[in-house]
């Protein structure tokens, strides 16, 4: 290859597992490969549900040492993206305070109440646009006020500024993941001091806001030592969401109206656009205004995603997935669907049981089959982003021709055949770890390696492959889905 390509580590971080991507990138190439990956098993205390932080830096660790391998020793950047939300908190002496609490976790259980009673939920989405999920980390702060933990609090990182903090030694708060916390002004790109200060939230806990491309530092000389690494080698900010990091990554033309679908254990549906939609209808419409790169916004909805399967097939034994999916595309279709983004199915544990329940209680056929309660699910899935990509189109006023699907999903060939023909558009399946490849773009623009967001797709369309799958039929029978779940 080239002397111009450079060799980059992508430090990505998934609510089930985690990832050390190589990338190597030129002028005119982007190839990436697995370093290593490890998995992330959150654990259930006497205090709740936590983070094993410790084993995931241990995994980061042994995926650098793996990384550094292929190149030779040498890294030209390592990037640190994760999902969102969840943080740790340190002493005065930088010191970690225990595991960080899981967003699963039960703690944030009546908090929003509370927090509206004092910054009532119209006020709060007009400042921050983030819409209501019960883990948001403002929830979390809230529910932690009174603990001893917080009080010894010095400072406060997410989990990807944590991880970049032990690789490091220096502190930063990344912009698009901050974004996600409810207390940033998506106008301002800044924090919404008013909204914190009438929560009584001390935003000194976090550290100074950093940009995507901005420098986090470089690698510690006893991470180099641990991994083999030859220095310096510098860390960057990268979108250290994951999402806006994935979102990065689709390959879609300059001008090219689009909507995406960034799928895995979550899907995140939605547009990007230029500017924040604040209005009543779409705090009503539970629609998140994100930060992305550029000064972009991921105007988007949560939905439950592919967690739903993941943890039926846990309870399954993890039978074969292929077998079961060509079971799932030979049942019946639309038989039975639930809401994907119903809190009901938010905890882990007998995922089947509360798919049948969810079924019984609406006076839908009951799943009497694997297959069938795969079906049950990726129909489900295909249902909500039908719903979230034509409700964000209203909502922003913003017509779209063309849906692209990153992440895990792609690899389930009928959950993106079946999104095709939800929303009755075209859905080009891009890259499947669209979050590494856009963290490892990310790093490379930050060297000059890549321009701004549109020179940067550009190359994605010109070296990344991707399937296209053509909807069939009309949507009627979508149609009358939807509606059918509606009534309820």
């Amino acid at each position: 290859m080239s002397a111009q390509v450079k060799s980059y580590a992508a430090v990505d971080l998934g609510a089930s597992s985690g990832r050390v991507m190589v990338g190597r990138v030129g002028p005119d190439s982007v190839e990436l490969s697995e370093a290593h990956r490890f998995p992330n098993r959150p654990v259930r205390l006497p205090e709740g549900l936590r983070w094993d932080v410790l084993a995931l830096y241990g995994g980061v660790l042994d995926g650098l040492r793996a990384a550094g391998a292929r190149c030779g020793g040498r890294l030209a950047s390592v990037g640190v993206d994760s999902w969102a939300v969840d943080y740790g908190l340190l002493d005065a002496d930088g010191a970690l305070l225990g595991n960080p609490v899981h967003y699963r976790d039960g703690r944030t259980e009546g908090v929003a109440e509370k927090v509206w009673a004092t910054v009532p939920a119209a006020e709060l989405y007009a400042a921050t646009g983030i819409q209501y999920a019960p883990f948001n980390t403002l929830y979390q702060l809230t529910a932690a006020r009174s603990t001893a933990q917080l009080a010894a609090a010095k400072r406060l990182l997410l989990v990807p500024d944590l991880l970049t903090y032990w690789l490091t030694g220096e502190q930063g708060t990344e912009l698009t993941n901050a974004s996600t916390t409810q207390l940033i002004d998506p106008r301002t790109r800044d924090w919404s001091y008013g909204t914190a200060d009438r929560l009584g939230i001390d935003l000194g806990l976090f550290a100074p806001l950093r940009q995507p491309g901005d420098p986090a530092g470089t690698l510690r000389p006893e991470v180099l030592a641990e991994t083999g690494l030859t220095g310096p080698v510098p860390v960057t900010t990268v979108g250290s969401h994951d999402t806006a990091s994935a979102v990065a990554a689709v390959p879609a033309a300059a001008g090219e109206r689009f909507a995406y679908i960034c799928t895995g254990t979550w899907s995140l549906a939605g547009l990007e656009l230029r500017a924040p939609v604040l209005t009543e209808e779409s705090r009503a419409a539970n629609f998140t205004n994100e930060l992305g790169l550029d000064g972009t916004v991921r105007y988007l909805r949560n939905i439950m995603g592919l967690w739903l399967l993941q943890e039926c097939v846990r309870a399954w034994g993890e039978p074969d997935l292929g077998v079961l999916l060509r079971e799932a595309a030979a049942a019946e279709a639309l038989r039975s669907v639930v809401d994907a983004g119903d809190a009901a199915f938010l905890a882990p544990g007998r995922m089947p049981e509360r798919i049948a329940r969810a079924c019984r209680e609406s006076g839908q056929p009951v799943p009497g089959t694997r297959a069938e309660t795969t079906r049950c699910i990726l129909d489900s899935l295909a249902l909500a982003h039908r719903r979230a990509v034509t409700d964000a189109q209203r909502l922003a006023d913003h017509p779209v021709d063309v849906v692209y699907l990153v992440g895990g999903g792609t690899r389930n060939a009928l959950l993106c055949q079946l999104t095709a023909d939800a929303c009755g558009l075209p859905v080009v399946a891009g890259a499947t770890e669209a979050a590494a490849l856009g963290n490892v773009l990310v790093q490379a623009r930050a060297q000059g390696l890549a321009g701004d967001l549109a020179e940067t797709r550009r190359l994605l369309t010109r070296t990344q492959p991707v399937t296209r799958y053509t909807p069939r039929g009309d949507t009627g029978r979508w149609r009358a889905a939807e509606a059918r779940l509606a009534a309820r």
